[in-house]
């Protein structure tokens, strides 16, 4: 079984990545002059990757509430 700490710590670093992702879809959408450019697309489905795969493995690992283990 993986211990919550190791959950929480996958968890944090899909947190950095998904901010990353983020800031740069930001950056790209801003300099580039429409936002159907393939570029700000492709960074823009990275991020909701990251944030389906955040969302799916957050709900699975979620802790059960107290008194429930």
């Amino acid at each position: 079984m993986v211990a919550m700490t190791e959950i929480n710590k996958l968890l944090a670093n899909m947190l950095k990545e998904i901010e990353q992702l983020r800031i740069g879809l930001n950056v790209l959408s801003q300099n580039k002059a429409s936002l159907v450019d393939p570029e700000v697309i492709e960074a823009s489905k990275k991020l909701d990757n990251a944030l389906n795969e955040y969302a799916r493995l957050s709900s699975k690992w979620q802790e059960p509430p107290a008194g429930q283990d």
